[in-house]
């Protein structure tokens, strides 16, 4: 590891990973990151944040002072493009889809010919999900909480709410479950679960605790705030897995 190196506790590594920052590179326990090559001057990504594989951060600019890459806590990245020439940042819980690319620069004829040119970052909200093949342009604001459909291209800053479309609009809002839509929607949840379950060959204990609380075995989680307590098992991550299927989230110090 080198001296401007910060890895957390649990951080494991792909076979290919090819990092080179001029100033300092940082990544958070519990974390994975699969085989990427990264570029820029400063890196620092939060804890759990997992990465299968195929990530590149920096093109053109990345030896600039302005090429800074910061991601927040338990964020989800894969096959991506990074465009590290003017700083990016990305807030906690954020998805990025396959192929999504993430530009903060563009130009190419001489601009004292009249032709455009444009330098400017890219910043990314908390619980934001970004969909297949998207681009996010130079200069972009994605507030928090959005949903940014599939081969979208998002060209102006964005508030919560859901985006899809070249450029990016607003196709539909986000709106709140009730009291017993929350319910019924859990039931649904664990009722899913028993299926896989019996199709995977286990036979654990499923309770479902009112208002949110599901209890497997001696594990509970609270379905609403992602809070969790009791014994983990191999049973246990088999559940906490599946729950990532409906968004919710939930990291404990063992793998997925």
């Amino acid at each position: 590891m080198k001296d401007n190196w910060n890895v957390g506790t649990g951080v494991t590594f792909g076979r290919n990973v090819d990092i080179d920052v001029r100033g300092y590179f940082e990544i958070g326990d519990y974390s994975h990151l699969g085989d990427c090559e990264i570029r820029g001057n400063n890196v620092v990504i939060g804890k759990h944040f997992y990465h299968s594989k195929g990530l590149r951060v920096g093109g053109g600019g990345r030896n600039g002072p302005n090429a800074n890459l910061t991601i927040g806590d338990r964020c989800t990245m894969h096959n991506n493009f990074i465009n590290l020439c003017e700083p990016v940042v990305i807030g906690h819980d954020v998805g990025l889809s396959e192929e999504v690319s993430i530009i903060t620069h563009g130009y190419w004829q001489s601009v004292l010919d009249g032709y455009p040119r444009k330098f400017s970052g890219v910043t990314i909200g908390n619980g934001v999900i970004v969909g297949y093949r998207s681009t996010i342009l130079p200069g972009v604001k994605i507030g928090d909480n959005c949903v940014v459909g599939a081969c979208s291209v998002v060209t102006k800053s964005l508030v919560k709410g859901i985006y899809g479309g070249n450029p990016a609009k607003l196709i539909g809002k986000i709106e709140p479950m009730n009291k017993n839509m929350k319910i019924w929607t859990a039931l649904q949840i664990l009722h899913d679960y028993r299926i896989l379950c019996d199709s995977d060959g286990l036979d654990p204990s499923i309770e479902f605790l009112v208002p949110t609380k599901a209890m497997v075995d001696d594990f509970t989680v609270d379905l609403l705030t992602f809070e969790y307590s009791g014994t983990e098992t191999a049973q246990t991550d088999h559940f906490r897995d599946y729950l990532r299927k409906w968004g919710i989230r939930i990291y404990t110090k063992r793998p997925f």
